[in-house]
């Protein structure tokens, strides 16, 4: 949980308002076996990703400064030549204190700002519940490789849901208390990424923030996150069982519009497929032989292709032998369709009566087959 949020910091420049002018200092503290003249360096995530390098300085007796000034508290992170690891740190105008181990430095002890504090003192507590999740694995891991009983097992991975659940609420505790905090920001945004949290939740979690967390970048990013999770909910709750499947068009591989409506027939299969997913082709054989025994009987299939180039998608409709209508944009994921239909992973499909009404999900292999031929027989 912790690399995953460093990662996860990493691609996010941190912003706020009213930075003093009076610049910012690092004051360094290394222990361990560490010689002087040994180089420290200040690096930052560039546009491409890939790591800067700001600035340089050497260790004198264990300790080393960095200074400069800073337009805005933006993520650094600080390595030591020849030591393993790196240490996350927001540089921010004031004075910085940074002390660790050089044999760990992941683990140091970062303060004396606002933004470091509110960061160090999340970390501080998920590592208290990383380590407990830790030793449960382990203790998981032991009896499930040495022939523990079910009980046991079974009471262990309790324990880690439990845990689980615990970390979740611990982070909506400290987004609840700390609005004036970037790092409760970031914490709001991957929830809505992941979609651990529903769109009221974080919106409630967000309006709590404090002006200048609303106007910062990771708070703008919030906000966009925020409205596709709202528009993703939506699609969800149209493309639900019993609900009317939401009409569509896109053209088809000779270039011509095709819509929905004039493609259905008393059962129609919607496919979201793609010529480089895998699982996709290993199941069109599947649609293929449903698809041939039932057509006649008023089964048609609408492949909706979310592939990234033309000539891949039309090669393999001809490679599968794919005779039905096909659609496609051409857009991968950001395909207007696929969001439609809240289609965030293929294969995903859609069997419709007579009606145009949602009847079943992602039905495969016997199953189709078997629901097919519960509508049209």
């Amino acid at each position: 949980m912790r690399n995953s949020l460093l990662l996860l910091l990493g691609l996010i420049l941190i912003f706020s308002c009213n930075p003093s002018s009076d610049g910012y200092t690092i004051n360094g503290s290394l222990r361990g076996d560490l010689e002087d003249g040994t180089q420290v360096f200040l690096k930052k995530i560039g546009d491409n990703n890939q790591p800067i390098e700001v600035d340089t300085t050497t260790v004198t007796e264990g300790n080393f400064e960095f200074t400069g000034a800073s337009e805005k508290p933006e993520l650094h992170y600080i390595f030591v030549d020849k030591a393993q690891g790196y240490t996350a740190i927001i540089l921010e105008n004031g004075g910085i204190d940074f002390n660790a181990s050089i044999d760990s430095l992941g683990f140091a002890e970062i303060g004396g700002t606002p933004q470091n504090d509110y960061f160090s003192n999340y970390m501080e507590e998920s590592r208290k519940i990383s380590l407990q999740a830790k030793s449960i694995q382990e203790d998981l891991q032991r009896a499930t490789t040495s022939g523990g009983s079910p009980e046991n097992i079974a009471a262990l991975q309790d324990e880690m849901r439990e845990l689980t659940e615990e970390y979740q609420g611990f982070e909506v505790k400290f987004v609840e208390e700390n609005p004036n905090a970037l790092i409760s920001a970031l914490l709001l945004e991957r929830a809505a990424n992941t979609k651990t949290l529903e769109s009221e939740e974080i919106q409630r979690l967000y309006d709590a923030f404090s002006p200048e967390i609303k106007e910062s970048k990771p708070g703008q990013q919030v906000i966009e996150t925020l409205e596709r999770l709202k528009k993703a909910e939506e699609a969800e709750k149209n493309t639900s069982i019993g609900s009317a499947a939401p009409n569509f068009s896109g053209p088809n591989p000779e270039g011509e519009t095709l819509e929905l409506k004039n493609l259905m027939g008393k059962a129609t299969l919607i496919d979201f497929w793609a010529a480089w997913c895998r699982p996709c082709r290993a199941e069109n054989p599947n649609i293929v032989s449903v698809y041939e025994k039932y057509h006649d009987k008023g089964l048609n299939v609408v492949g909706v292709s979310l592939d990234k180039t033309a000539e891949a998608w039309k090669k393999a409709i001809a490679d599968d032998n794919l005779d039905w209508n096909h659609i496609s944009n051409i857009a991968y994921f950001e395909d207007e369709i696929a969001r439609l239909y809240n289609v965030d992973a293929i294969p995903a499909a859609f069997l419709l009566d007579e009606n145009g009404v949602i009847v079943a999900k992602n039905l495969r292999g016997p199953a189709l087959e078997e629901k097919v031929a519960e509508l049209l027989n």
